[in-house]
């Protein structure tokens, strides 16, 4: 069979199965309208479940869009997130010959030759790739990170399917409109694909934290890497859940390394990192932090990132109208005072450990899992009685970075002075500098024109 043959046949194949998921997920979503129509809710767990088997025969992006939805509270109804999170997010490895065709394809038929060394089993496999131990020829210790073939079509469908989950969504809540969050996660899952632009959030993840010696980014290998091959140096680390049974002092120092990762980014460039998922990043001996993953970085208008600080400030003071201000900054309209009240309930939560000058865990008797959701689902019944609100599609990574890095604190059992580490990352803050700096350092990194939402 001629590789023409081969490719074409492997298409076919992704039509027909993309087709029957449309087709499965569709008749979900038709079944739930249906219910609705007749004005019977129908069973919650039983929906939620057709939903999962017909989610549960693909791999690749359609289970990183659905694991994504299960990790924002209140995005989904709870039994649809607690099946969806049951999805398996590592697909199977690609088998060696398939990995040298692929190898072949980036750097050419004389690939070996590039390399001392490359291991044949994959290091880890996720949904658009998979990560392959190796070594350069100078005997550096790398990772190459192959995207599966394909992989653009695949997220195209996949995509496709995104509108009818969130109709589900719909159908059966109208207080938020998820149109922004369904925008904004097709944009960031079409920059995952494009290696040059995670390649380029690595230098500049490198630049900001060059005299920081608690994180550490691996360096781009360029001579090996393409726009469907990332290689980078390999850094060694341990998984934070090796040290969830470490002193309190270890603990706390893991913590607070993991919080100037994700903050001082955000207060000093304007970006962040948008996927703290426990996968992304490892733990030295000395107690620092290795970040791993660089494909789903987000880079704010500083407007928002000035809309943030100024909430802060306004529920430190209790300074309504500056809240207002705030929101109104971010993109929010038309507030009625009960809509102001549920924001600030949400804020509330966000911004609690951080306006509470004690040392603290981030949330008392609360499960990793669960955090955030008992607070959004008051947000949510709040604003079934109050809203529509349509959320500013930046609130999907920013709300998804709070949640999943208060998830780190809580596997860590931290106990931290929150109020004085944001206080200290933001002291310095002024508009003015945050944009020439944010532009300067996107400039310096080769960071591609970034999609800002208008605000």
């Amino acid at each position: 069979m001629s590789k023409r043959d081969t490719e074409q046949n492997r298409l076919s194949a992704r039509v027909a199965r993309y087709a029957k998921v449309g087709v499965n997920v569709g008749g979900v979503a038709a079944k739930v309208a249906g219910q609705r129509l007749m004005g019977s809710e129908g069973s919650s767990d039983k929906n939620a479940q057709d939903l999962k088997a017909a989610l549960g025969g693909l791999k690749g992006p359609i289970m990183k869009i659905a694991q994504m939805m299960a990790t924002i509270p209140e995005a989904l109804p709870k039994e649809y997130a607690a099946e969806l999170s049951q999805l398996q997010s590592m697909a199977p490895a690609m088998g060696w010959p398939f990995v040298k065709r692929r190898m072949a394809a980036e750097l050419g038929p004389g690939w070996k030759k590039q390399f001392g060394s490359f291991g044949k089993e994959a290091a880890a496999a996720a949904s658009l790739g998979q990560v392959h131990r190796a070594e350069t020829l100078e005997g550096m210790a790398a990772a190459c990170k192959l995207q599966y073939p394909d992989m653009q079509s695949a997220v195209e469908a996949d995509l496709s399917q995104l509108s009818l989950i969130f109709s589900i969504h719909r159908r059966i809540d109208t207080s938020i409109d998820t149109r922004e969050m369904a925008e904004e996660i097709g944009l960031r899952l079409r920059e995952e694909l494009d290696y040059g632009r995670e390649a380029a959030h690595m230098r500049l993840y490198a630049d900001i934290f060059r005299d920081e010696p608690r994180i550490t980014v691996p360096g781009v290998i360029d001579e090996l890497s393409t726009e469907r091959l990332l290689t980078m140096h390999w850094l060694e680390g341990r998984p934070l859940l090796d040290f969830v049974d470490h002193s309190l002092e270890e603990r706390n120092e893991i913590a607070k390394a993991m919080f100037t990762a994700w903050w001082y980014p955000f207060s000093h460039f304007g970006v962040i990192h948008g996927d703290p998922h426990l996968g992304n990043y490892s733990v030295r001996e000395d107690l620092g932090v290795n970040l791993l993953d660089y494909g789903c970085i987000r880079v704010f208008p500083p407007t928002f990132v000035n809309g943030v600080i100024e909430l802060y400030r306004s529920l430190e003071t209790d300074d309504r109208d500056r809240s207002v201000a705030a929101y109104e900054t971010w993109g929010f309209r038309n507030l009625s005072n009960e809509l102001i009240d549920i924001l600030n309930m949400w804020a509330g939560f966000i911004y609690g450990p951080l306006l509470d000058d004690r040392v603290r865990s981030i949330a008392d008797g609360v499960a990793p899992g669960d955090y955030g959701r008992k607070q959004a689902t008051s947000v949510h019944a709040a604003l079934k009685e109050h809203g529509p609100v349509t959320p500013p599609r930046e609130f999907v990574f920013m709300d998804r970075a709070a949640i999943g890095l208060g998830g780190v604190f809580l596997h860590l059992g931290a106990e931290l002075n929150f109020y004085r580490l944001f206080n200290e990352t933001i002291a310095d803050f002024e508009f003015a500098q945050l944009e020439q700096r944010q532009a300067q350092a996107l400039q310096k990194a080769g960071v591609p024109d970034p999609d800002h939402a208008p605000t």
